[in-house]
């Protein structure tokens, strides 16, 4: 028997148990595709990165000694579809038995399923072995519970996993120290000059220039800075460790105009390519941790691994759970166009301005800039979530849809009627100038609602709310806001919403 063993872009996990043992009879196929770089328009570094990761994954395989098949995009036997590709390999190389991974994408996943029920061959499929849970934990988790809620979700995973507990109990008392993460950052503590990788990409630009592939986002040099390899992963893992966790946790909410990376770790990349495992990252942090507790606090350390057995396993079970539909929800029927700035960065609110252009510079973004920015001013203004999802999955390196979607439409956009978050994550002005400085020196001011000058942040955000009464008035967690709205003077609020809906029709213009 001859096996074909299928390796996607997102599945370069040197540690699964495929790779342990070199067989003469097993060929492994990778496929650099059109189909996947054009199915929405990405980040010109995002593409560089899955490509070159592949390319080094490829030579690290045949290194060990496998056969690899590898198509590069530019090459003639490329037909830039997976199944077509497939199709020809299994024919040139006299394959018997098809093999491949659980995809984390549904799209992936249909198309595989489809295809091997057409095949006349033997097939099967196994784990990518890449996260602490299976795709249906989380839904079997929550059987018969009428509330998804990530916090009992993460206390399991903290009990199940025996992490950060003591004697049963949460380690320091707490399950959470999520009020301790909020500090604003001013210039101090130091943060050390990041690591930054030297891969020379040239030969990789090149060949998508040539291809003609269609990007968005800004590319000045010749070099990608995020990590490529295990090795590079490992890397970035210590240096994380060493010069940024003791002040992860009071910092991971802080935005700052002069700093891109703040304290957080750059790691989601080579996650989410499985270049590293999530049980790799949250060992390595304990274990730095159990050596240096006099000199990190638990609250760092709780903040940034509740980011990884929390909200990132988390967000892959709902995704699983609520797929295909989830795609398609608008709970709040918004359908207003996404303003073109966020394309290029040219608006005069200073966090918008700061926030897109980070993310077309460097296809980065911490999750309070995608969230609590750009994410509120797209829901403020009522976007059609199809297209939020779009930007979001287009413009940063570390997007692949099942991280991507429940953060976008569900706990950004509030699309899913609140299965991921309980209310809407929407502020005024005010939440943007206590986490950062981006108000400091804007063209509005975010003390003002309804003058010219006015942060259009105010405006939108009491807009917002009347304008989606009849759905969220209900909520408990809104109903302080909505007493408040309902105290408002009619000529406030009169005016407070014509300025909104002239913000709404003229977005470019602000």
């Amino acid at each position: 028997m001859k096996t074909l063993r299928l390796i996607l872009g997102d599945q370069l996990h040197i540690k699964h148990f495929w790779f342990k043992t070199v067989d003469p009879n097993v060929v492994y196929a990778m496929f650099e595709m059109k189909q996947e770089t054009d199915y929405v328009t990405h980040h010109i570094q995002k593409v560089i990165g899955f490509f070159a990761a592949m390319r080094e994954f490829a030579k690290t395989l045949e290194n060990a000694g496998h056969t690899v098949v590898y198509y590069k995009i530019l090459d003639n036997t490329n037909t830039q579809n997976l199944v077509s590709n497939i199709e020809a390999v299994i024919k040139q190389q006299a394959i018997t038995k098809f093999e491949y991974q659980l995809p984390d994408e549904y799209r992936l996943d249909k198309q595989l399923k489809d295809f091997v029920n057409s095949l006349q061959i033997e097939s099967e499929v196994t784990d990518s072995a890449h996260f602490y849970t299976k795709r249906t934990d989380l839904q079997t988790f929550f059987k018969g519970k009428k509330q998804y809620l990530m916090e009992s979700f993460y206390r399991d995973m903290r009990k199940k996993h025996d992490i950060l507990m003591a004697m049963g109990n949460p380690e320091g008392g707490k399950w959470n120290y999520d009020k301790s993460n909020r500090k604003k950052w001013k210039n101090s503590p130091e943060i050390p000059s990041y690591k930054l990788f030297l891969n020379d990409v040239s030969e990789v630009v090149s060949d998508i220039k040539n291809a003609q592939i269609n990007t968005i986002g800004n590319w000045e040099e010749k070099t990608f800075h995020y990590p490529i390899t295990r090795t590079q992963a490992l890397e970035q893992l210590k240096y994380f460790c060493e010069n940024l966790l003791a002040h992860f946790g009071d910092y991971q909410d802080a935005m700052h105009t002069n700093e891109v990376f703040l304290f957080h770790s750059r790691l989601s990349f080579a996650m989410n390519l499985k270049l590293i495992s999530a049980k790799n990252v949250v060992d390595t942090v304990l274990n730095y941790y159990r050596k240096h507790e006099n000199n990190i606090d638990i609250s760092q350390v709780e903040g940034f691994i509740r980011q990884i057995i929390g909200w990132r396993e988390y967000m892959r079970g709902m995704y699983w759970a609520f797929m295909p539909e989830f795609k398609a929800e608008n709970y709040l029927e918004n359908t207003n166009p996404l303003a073109d700035f966020f394309w290029t960065g040219n608006t005069k609110m200073a966090c918008l301005k700061h926030a897109i252009t980070n993310s077309l510079d460097n296809a980065y973004a911490h999750h309070i800039q995608r969230l609590m920015i750009t994410g509120n001013y797209a829901l403020l203004t009522q976007t059609n979530p199809d297209e939020v999802d779009d930007w979001y999955l287009g413009i940063y390196a570390d997007a692949v849809e099942w991280v991507q979607l429940p953060n976008t439409r569900g706990m950004s956009q509030f699309a899913d009627g609140g299965k991921i978050a309980t209310k809407p994550y929407v502020s005024s002005g005010s939440y943007v100038q206590k986490m950062g400085n981006y108000c400091d020196n804007c063209h509005y001011n975010y003390k003002k609602k309804t003058e010219e000058d006015a942060c259009p942040f105010n405006s939108l955000y009491w807009n917002f709310l009347d304008e989606k009464r009849s759905v969220l008035a209900s909520n408990r967690r809104m109903k302080m806001m909505y007493h408040i709205l309902d105290k408002m003077a009619s000529n406030e609020l009169t005016a407070i919403k014509k300025r909104a809906q002239h913000i709404i029709a003229n977005q470019d213009a602000y």
